[in-house]
């Protein structure tokens, strides 16, 4: 039995490296789904967050949900830009938008400065926060750039869910 389970640790799905310090600031979303109510109650949002590639990178796939309407999907890939020295993130979604952009920490907020969406031939700035709320929640706040002026874009407040 001890042979067996040794060949296991062997095989590529049963590595067990640690993640990169680099994303530290990251770490509480990993292995975690989290879920919430966007502005309405209409439509929830929730994020699932997974190491890949030994922890070189974590990968978010969230889901839109609203009744009535399919799904809408996208996936963030969060890595080290190591000429940069920054975490940074690229974002796809199901209707073939795109955005990229760095991501830093101040205390217990993860900063998403100024960034680009850019979807059927338009660009959208947007900026975003993620502050801690406890251990198990965290509260997104985005904004829309309107001319030269912010304008508050929408708040949720996301919980992690229970482990299945």
């Amino acid at each position: 039995m001890r042979k067996l389970f040794g060949l296991f640790l062997l095989m590529p799905g049963f590595a067990f490296a640690l993640p990169d310090p680099a994303y530290q600031p990251l770490a509480f979303l990993a292995d975690h789904c989290w879920k919430g109510a966007l502005p309405g109650g209409k439509q929830t949002d929730e994020h699932c967050f997974s190491w890949i590639y030994d922890g070189k990178f974590l990968r978010d796939r969230h889901t839109v949900r609203a009744q009535g309407r399919p799904d809408a999907l996208g996936e963030s890939i969060y890595f080290w830009n190591s000429s940069a020295k920054q975490l940074e993130y690229l974002y796809i979604e199901s209707d073939g938008g795109f955005s990229r952009g760095p991501v830093s920490m101040d205390k217990d907020v993860l900063v998403f400065p100024n960034a680009s969406f850019v979807a059927n031939g338009t660009t959208m700035v947007y900026r975003s926060r993620w502050e801690r709320s406890g251990t198990d929640a965290y509260d997104v706040v985005t904004e829309f750039q309107a001319k030269d002026n912010w304008v508050p874009g929408f708040k949720v407040h996301m919980v992690q869910l229970a482990a299945p």
